[in-house]
């Protein structure tokens, strides 16, 4: 081996050599995507720039003089009992609508699926959920869970039980909004998972009957469940966002009331109610993240056991 050959090698591969018209067609990418590129900074890059500048702030909105706080507004957030009981109460919610919300439109769309005649009338029945304002939707549920006038309750004491109020119990507020928050979203996931479902190949369902797999409960652990890992991460990272975005069904409801306390709508109170845009920016980006780490991380973990 020659020197130069030495030195060839030490320095690694070499870098492919562009053409000019290769230059050019690269230019005009970046060119054609600039304006894309912009949009994005405009919407979302400057409001997040501004968003954490405000947070540092113990700015009001339409005050004229604001001063530097520092980190004291996310001080504040985590000694501030209505927001920890917001982050609690969210959390629960979100413990109730994620798996409710992912296994109920599993079972769901595996019921829908076997149909032949009925599966229009049946998609069309569970996707209207998802179709119908909420906040119209909650007005409803409210005449559904009255204590004196609601059928739900006519019912209960049909049973001869006494009337529960669902919506005057502290201690219910937060499940009842949760199985509202999972009647909204089973008609989205459902139709996620039929997609996902009619995607799996017929051979590989008779392939595993032919080796054994004579229950459908033995073929769906070994064929259906598998095949189903892309659209269920991606049920999963949706409902959880969806979850930790509770906003509609409290301002209805409960108007935030103790114990219906949920981040969002803590959110809300302390920017437009109470003009406290700086703390309001603090909690912004404290929900933000708890978004972004938990997004983040059901992704990574689940990719691991996902196969495409």
């Amino acid at each position: 081996m020659t020197t130069l050959d030495v030195s060839v090698s030490a320095a690694g591969p070499a870098r492919p050599v562009r053409s000019a018209a290769e230059r050019r067609l690269i230019r005009k990418g970046l060119l054609f995507a600039a304006p894309a590129m912009v949009l994005m900074v405009a919407i979302y890059g400057l409001p997040l720039v501004m968003l954490g500048g405000f947070s540092l702030t113990d700015y009001q909105l339409g005050a004229i003089d604001w001063s530097f706080v520092g980190l004291s507004n996310f001080t504040k957030a985590f000694h501030d009992p209505v927001f920890l009981r917001a982050m609690a109460n969210t959390a629960l919610y979100a413990a109730i609508v994620i798996p409710c919300g992912v296994f109920g439109a599993l079972g769901i769309a595996l019921l829908v699926h076997g149909r032949r005649r009925s599966r229009a009338l049946w998609e069309t029945a569970y996707f209207l959920p998802v179709t119908a304002t909420l906040v119209a939707m909650a007005t409803v549920w409210q005449f559904l869970l009255h204590p004196t006038l609601g059928p739900v309750n006519a019912a209960i004491k049909a049973l001869g039980f006494e009337p529960v109020s669902f919506l005057g119990t502290p201690a219910l507020l937060i499940p009842t909004m949760a199985l509202i928050g999972v009647w909204q979203i089973l008609g989205f996931n459902m139709v996620l998972f039929l997609a996902g479902l009619t995607a799996i190949p017929k051979d590989l369902t008779e392939a595993a009957r032919m080796d054994g797999a004579k229950s459908p409960v033995d073929r769906f652990l070994t064929v259906t469940w598998p095949m189903l890992g892309p659209t269920t991460m991606f049920v999963v990272v949706t409902s959880s966002i969806t979850a930790f975005k509770v906003f509609e069904t409290v301002a209805v409801l409960t108007k935030g009331r103790s114990g219906s306390e949920t981040l969002l709508y803590e959110l809300y109170l302390e920017g437009f109610d109470y003009s406290n845009t700086g703390y309001a920016a603090a909690l912004t980006l404290i929900f933000l993240a708890i978004v972004l780490v938990l997004s983040i991380g059901q992704t990574l973990r689940m990719e691991r056991k996902v196969h495409y």
